[in-house]
């Protein structure tokens, strides 16, 4: 029996694939060679995040309803975030009624058990849970991204910004114990992974205990090996000087920190609930830059939230200059029913497109100047990968920045030494020492 998944949005969607990989190896499934072409189950695992990612959805579980009547046996499941979503499951049963099981974001461990439902059961199989107060960890993820690994510190998110709908279909936070993700780490470093990426919504308001987040990369950083660690997602509202702190002393930490300003106008971030002001965030870029020169940092950015005025706009283009990011996700902002964000007054698509593309300019300007200045350096690469189209290996460097060398042995797991001799955008494009 083959599993086929399709996974939209986040790295937590990506690494919740690898569970759910890992639930299916358990229930006896292997991994599809040719995709839905060969798979008994085919599992979409969802983000509602922003509604293109909907929409994607939609279309590519409409576009089975064929193969769904030409495989007898082929089961369909849903699940992910927008399952979690109020409503949804029962939209998605109409809409689609060759689904054969829905699964809420807290369901996943028990998809094994939801397909031997389905077996005996003509209808479609529904589970969509309330969030659990505790963290169940258990499940032994099949990895799909050597030399890279996930791993879960924080789960839910308390936030409530106004935009986002994290909240309601992940839950409240709930940290992990300490122990086991330090155990995780070292059994992953042992194992042979060169970069560990520790996963929250928030992860400065990871505690277990008296363990905060500072400890546990202090903790982390101190496992041997030779290897570099990640974060995300920090929170301006909880960024402290004590992470700056580990970062500076721990040369595995990788100098590049991820922090959403969505905005740089205040009335907007209080509208959006971020609980913390412009200054507030240029001061903490300030500190970052001020302890560690090199540091890079990107950053989220939201276009046209409801009432946005051509100044307050503005005022993020400005942000964006002062604080020097050396990248930036960059969205329109999307209603999320159910949040207050969508009951406010909407900016025209007209305006919001033009604002998009006026931000887009000014960032990729500063990424392309920031990654000229890297010819005729030296720099690190972790190799990652191999593009077949280009013919090149790839790899990041510790500030992020994607390189692109040739070599005649497989490098992927490898770290080396790269010559950088051209740049192309955000690309680095070099040759090994």
């Amino acid at each position: 029996m083959k599993y086929h998944i399709v996974t939209y949005g986040c790295q937590m969607n990506l690494h919740e694939s690898e569970k759910i990989a890992g639930v299916l190896k358990e229930a006896g499934y292997a991994e599809a060679a040719q995709g839905t072409e060969d798979a008994d189950i085919i599992v979409f695992n969802t983000c509602c995040i922003r509604e293109n990612a909907e929409n994607h959805a939609f279309g590519n579980i409409g576009a089975l309803k064929k193969l769904k009547r030409q495989k007898k046996g082929l089961l369909i499941a849903v699940g992910g975030c927008m399952v979690q979503e109020e409503g949804k499951a029962q939209i998605l049963k109409e809409k689609f009624p060759f689904i054969d099981i829905l699964f809420g974001t807290h369901d996943l461990p028990a998809l094994k058990s939801l397909i031997e439902r389905k077996q005996s059961e003509r209808r479609a199989v529904v589970s969509v849970s309330e969030a659990r107060s505790a963290v169940e960890d258990g499940i032994s993820p099949v990895r799909t991204s050597y030399p890279n690994a996930w791993v879960n510190i924080v789960y839910g998110c308390n936030n409530f910004c106004s935009y986002c709908i994290v909240p309601y279909v992940r839950g409240r936070e709930r940290s992990r114990r300490a122990d086991d993700v330090l155990a995780e780490v070292s059994s992953l470093v042992r194992a042979g992974y060169k970069e560990i990426t520790l996963l929250g919504q928030n992860v400065d308001s990871y505690r277990d205990g008296d363990v905060g987040f500072s400890e546990l990369l202090d903790q982390v950083a101190g496992i041997e090996g030779k290897f570099r660690i990640r974060f995300m997602t920090s929170h301006p509202k909880d960024f402290s000087p004590a992470l700056v702190d580990v970062m500076k002393r721990h040369n595995n930490i990788c100098k590049h920190l991820h922090l959403p300003a969505q905005s740089g106008n205040d009335r907007i971030l209080s509208l959006m609930n971020r609980r913390y002001t412009r200054q507030k965030y240029l001061d903490e870029i300030a500190l970052l830059k001020r302890e560690i020169p090199d540091c890079a940092v990107t950053t989220d950015l939201i276009v046209a939230f409801p009432t946005e005025t051509e100044a307050e706009f503005c005022d993020t283009l400005s942000l964006v200059k002062e604080a020097d990011f050396d990248s930036a996700f960059m969205f329109v902002y999307s209603p999320r029913k159910g949040t207050r964000a969508a009951e406010m007054e909407q900016i025209p698509e007209a305006v919001a497109k033009e604002r998009i593309g006026r931000l887009i300019a000014l960032v990729n300007a500063n990424t392309r100047k920031k990654s000229a200045a890297y010819v005729g350096k030296t720099v690190e690469i972790l190799c990652e990968d191999f593009d077949a189209k280009k013919g090149m290996y790839l790899g990041r460097d510790e500030y992020g920045r994607m390189g692109y060398f040739k070599s005649e042995k497989n490098r992927v797991g490898e770290f080396v030494s790269l010559r950088i001799r051209e740049a192309n955008g955000i690309s680095l494009y070099g040759e090994i020492e």
